[in-house]
């Protein structure tokens, strides 16, 4: 199937309320352009110079999402143009990406990262630190970002039981993180969950946002 088949068939499936993100890392600008010309107009990049390179050369109405682990020191590379970054996992990185927005005059979109796996290659904040972080007056002082919710990668297991623990473990995170007053720095109306291999589980589960690369674009 072609790419642009492989795109139209997932969204097809996919129900009203869960955003779409094709992940593009590593793949070519022509690959892009046929799954924008298909209608599609959110991206997913892992590495920060790869994005901007084809943020310069591709429309502007794309929305570029960093998905991959954040360094502090690329973040300015990003600032003018990044709508969401999605694993922020450190109040020290919502204090840098706050300062580059201000250079830009920008309020920027977060999700903090949570670890929910049982893997240690992965990622995130346990909810303990989350909880930590919101409620600390260093937080409350970041007036250019914006947390809108929550991302997670689940444990890379054939065990679907596991995968479903692990999904709705941040699912009762977020509906907490929801009960809380939202504040003009925090509005979560968003959880990231979901790639190629467990999409459909993780929007039984209640993912709002999934970030789906090899089955649009092929295995890299």
């Amino acid at each position: 199937m072609s790419i642009t088949n492989n795109l139209l068939q997932i969204k097809s499936q996919l129900p009203n309320q869960v955003t779409l993100i094709a992940v593009s890392k590593t793949k070519p600008i022509a690959d892009l352009m046929e799954v924008y010309n298909a209608g599609q107009r959110i991206f997913g990049e892992n590495k920060i110079q790869e994005m901007t390179d084809k943020w310069e050369q591709l429309p502007k109405d794309i929305q570029w999402h960093m998905i991959g682990h954040v360094q502090t020191n690329k973040i300015k590379y990003m600032a003018a143009y990044v709508s969401l970054i999605h694993g922020v996992d450190s109040l020290k990185l919502l204090e840098e990406i706050n300062k580059q927005a201000i250079k830009h005059h920008r309020i920027i979109d977060c999700l903090l990262q949570v670890y929910i796996a049982k893997e240690e290659s992965k990622f995130g904040l346990d909810e303990q630190d989350l909880i930590e972080i919101l409620n600390s007056e260093e937080f409350k002082q970041l007036k250019n970002i914006k947390i809108v919710g929550l991302m997670g990668m689940a444990t890379f297991t054939e065990h679907q039981n596991q995968i479903k623990k692990e999904f709705q473990n941040l699912k009762r995170i977020f509906d907490k993180l929801q009960n809380q007053p939202a504040t003009y720095n925090l509005q979560p109306t968003t959880l990231s969950m979901g790639m190629s291999g467990d999409y459909k589980l993780a929007i039984e589960s209640g993912s709002t946002m999934v970030r789906i690369g090899s089955s649009i674009f092929g295995t890299r």
